[in-house]
């Protein structure tokens, strides 16, 4: 496992606990919640397209944010409208 992925997995996993949105990101193969490290690092690594599923009371940040850390990375993610 490379640093930089390393740094993502945690980057994403920060990021999501920040907000009381359910934060889930869909893969190739499932849907992991975004605050379970775990889960994340099995997906991210395994998984070449990614796509947000963001639904709550603080919504719209949760999304800004977390795309924010995608494109950090250079990884390409969709949001749910």
């Amino acid at each position: 496992m490379s640093n930089t992925f390393a740094q993502l997995v945690v980057d994403i996993n920060r990021t999501a606990q920040q907000f009381a949105s359910s934060i889930v990101i869909k893969t190739d193969q499932r849907s992991i919640d975004a605050k379970s490290i775990l889960g994340l690092t099995y997906s991210v690594l395994s998984s070449k397209t990614f796509e947000l599923e963001i639904h709550g009371e603080d919504e719209e940040e949760a999304k800004k944010e977390m795309v924010k850390v995608f494109h950090h990375y250079n990884v390409s993610v969709k949001v749910n409208e």
